[in-house]
């Protein structure tokens, strides 16, 4: 069928007016799209320019170099060293656990430690390196170069590690660093960006924990080149940081060995303290560990072990452990008596052995008692009946008041963890935290450092410093900061009667050289060098009736954990003293036998400056401490040995 002429003209024309419609709706489109290219190549050039370049340029944190922690004389306590490490980019490895165990055949690497390095690298981007082993040796990296194409990923490197030359004789002093954790990062408020580094180490214990932002420094930064999925193609420019600064200590690490050494294979604390300024010289605790462990990346096998170990390696016992004082607070209540005029010196107090207060018999250490006993006497021979007579004519708020003079009690702010504050007990204290009225008996118990007294040994020291020097003497631990001397205290004075003073003190130096003093047998015997102290007992497992009727058992019989804790607190040299001494011995027995012979031989280091001469000692004694001195010197600084004296 043909289309009429006029059907076919209408549709040419509605074809043309189709065909006009579309071009001009083209037309305008490619206007509009070149106005819009002109003005962003144009127009705003610039400004995409700027974006385009800090998309391409990245800028990337440079970790600080930590301070160097050193002791009094300069000795390195904690410093940085070179050492090389591998690391893995997973990206680059495929199969990292496949990688990661041929790469076990060529360094040690165990088991649980492969896990975490596993862990480490699925917490980070791809393209992330993460440490794989550190501290490795010239043969080991070596072996790792040249096995390259089997180790996909695996890169040798060169960097700085935190290292602990003297290891376990300033481990709980000086901490150890180790890997940010999240939980790190969590109990930060507006953590640093440096923090976020992989492998970045803070510090976790000790000074490096307590002056972590004196330590660090401030990071530096670089500028890199990196392609579309942030691989690093090339360094722009590079700022160094800050370094941290240097911190030195008050210790002094000679001494610091030989105490760790004394006490070595004990459950054990010691503090050696100057009198008239607080710098600590040594502040030990037994047994130690070694701080590299943690800042390498301790094994499970080892951190059980710690753990698992009954000595708790882990407690640092001088200033978080805290034990009832024993006879060594009896000071305190003889000073607080003496205060409140409830009694002088030459008072004569009978000892039958007990004393039976509000139907409760308290015993004397000596069953068959003391007979007549001033407080010399007392002091000396560590009389308990005449202070339960004292604590009964003072009271306990006199006696918290005097304790609190000495330093119990108090927290000491020194850039060590877990310092505690022991406790000094008051009858507001038991009404608040055991809902309990006071009762004469615990007074009676506080007046010989038992019932709820609690102490440390820093706190002893302290004690046994502001006996000898009469000022409240705190103790210091930073002797400067970035090269900075930090200035020492002018200590005020207790505001005690040079008298009273006087008399404890001479109670204390009967103590350890009257005939009938406790510490007698730990008597020094050379001139200048003579000490003064006070034994200490304090009762871990309460004896029965039935038991004391039965005859009291040897603390030898007794399981260890048991036993009475041994003390003993200590000055010298006796006539002018410069040095304060406590040690603590867990369940050692008695502070006679087990603290004071410690005491003795820490405070002649200390004053001699190495291994005393045999001399200083009673001459029946000389042979065994001669044996002693040869068995220490396993454990003592090369340099300790060679200025030991004898004759």
């Amino acid at each position: 069928m043909t289309r009429p002429p006029k059907d076919g003209d209408d549709g040419l024309r509605r074809i043309g007016r189709r065909a006009l419609f579309l071009g001009g709706l083209q037309v305008a489109t490619l206007g509009v799209l070149a106005l819009r290219m002109r003005y962003m190549q144009v127009d705003q050039a610039d400004q995409f320019r700027l974006l385009a370049e800090e998309n391409r340029i990245n800028l990337r944190l440079i970790p600080p170099v930590r301070g160097l922690i050193t002791d009094r004389a300069g000795k390195l306590l904690a410093g940085n060293e070179q050492n090389y490490r591998v690391v893995i980019v997973r990206e680059d490895a495929g199969d990292v656990e496949a990688v990661l165990d041929r790469l076990s055949l060529l360094i040690p690497l165990e088991d649980d430690h492969i896990e975490r390095v596993l862990r480490e690298v699925r917490r980070h981007r791809p393209f992330v390196p993460v440490s794989v082993a550190e501290r490795l040796t010239w043969e080991e990296v070596a072996r790792v170069a040249a096995n390259a194409p089997a180790l996909p990923g695996i890169t040798p490197e060169v960097g700085l590690s935190r290292h602990y030359p003297l290891a376990a004789d300033l481990a709980h002093v000086v901490g150890y660093v180790g890997a940010v954790s999240e939980r790190d990062l969590e109990a930060l408020e507006d953590p640093e960006p440096v923090l976020q580094i992989p492998g970045f180490q803070i510090g976790k214990l000790g000074v490096e924990r307590r002056m972590e932002e004196t330590l660090r420094g401030s990071a530096g930064s670089r500028r890199i080149e990196v392609n579309a999925v942030g691989r690093v193609m090339r360094e722009l420019d590079r700022r160094e940081g800050t370094p941290g600064q240097n911190v030195q200590l008050t210790l002094d690490h000679r001494l610091q060995n030989f105490v760790q050494a004394r006490i070595d294979g004990q459950s054990a604390a010691a503090v050696v303290m100057e009198v008239e300024t607080g710098d600590l010289l040594a502040i030990a605790s037994s047994p130690s560990y070694d701080p590299n462990l943690f800042a390498r990346g301790i094994s499970q096998t080892d951190f059980s072990a710690l753990l698992e170990d009954a000595y708790r390696p882990l407690v640092d016992k001088s200033v978080q452990g805290v034990y009832p004082p024993g006879s060594t607070y009896k000071m305190v209540t003889a000073l607080a008596a003496l205060e409140a005029g409830e009694v002088v010196p030459e008072e004569r107090i009978f000892c039958p052995g007990h004393i039976d207060v509000s139907g409760r018999r308290f015993h004397c250490w000596k069953g068959g008692g003391h007979g007549r006993v001033n407080m010399v006497s007392a002091l000396s021979e560590s009389c308990d009946v005449y202070f339960y007579e004292l604590a009964q004519r003072v009271g306990i708020d006199r006696m918290h008041a005097m304790a609190r003079r000495f330093g119990f009690g108090e927290r000491f702010e020194l850039p060590m963890s877990s310092v505690s504050a022991g406790l000094n007990p008051s009858r507001e204290w038991k009404q608040r935290r055991r809902n309990e009225s006071w009762l004469v008996g615990d007074t009676i118990n506080a007046s010989i450092g038992q019932g709820f007294v609690l102490s440390s040994p820093l706190q002893l020291a302290v004690m046994t410093a502001r006996l000898a020097s009469g000022r409240a003497v705190e103790p210091r631990l930073v002797r400067a900061v970035g090269g900075v001397e930090q200035p020492v205290r002018d200590w005020p004075s207790l505001g005690l009667d040079p008298a009273w003073l006087a008399q404890v003190r001479r109670g204390m130096n009967e103590t350890v050289n009257h005939q009938r003093g406790t510490a007698y047998s730990s008597r020094v015997v050379e001139a200048g060098y003579r000490m003064a102290g006070k034994t200490g007992t304090s009762q871990v497992y309460t004896i029965t009736a039935a038991e004391r009727a039965a005859g009291v058992r040897r603390q030898e019989d007794l399981p260890w954990n048991r036993r009475n804790h041994a003390l003993f607190v200590g000055y010298g040299p006796e006539a002018a003293p410069r040095l304060a001494v406590s040690v603590v011995v867990e369940h050692g027995g008695g502070g006679a036998s087990a603290a004071a012979p410690i005491s003795r031989d820490i405070m002649l280091q200390a004053l001699h400056g190495g291994l005393p001469p045999l001399s200083a000692y009673p001459a029946p004694q000389r042979n065994r401490i001669e044996t002693m001195q040869r068995e220490l010197q396993e454990r003592l600084l090369p340099a300790e040995i060679s200025q030991g004296r004898r004759t």
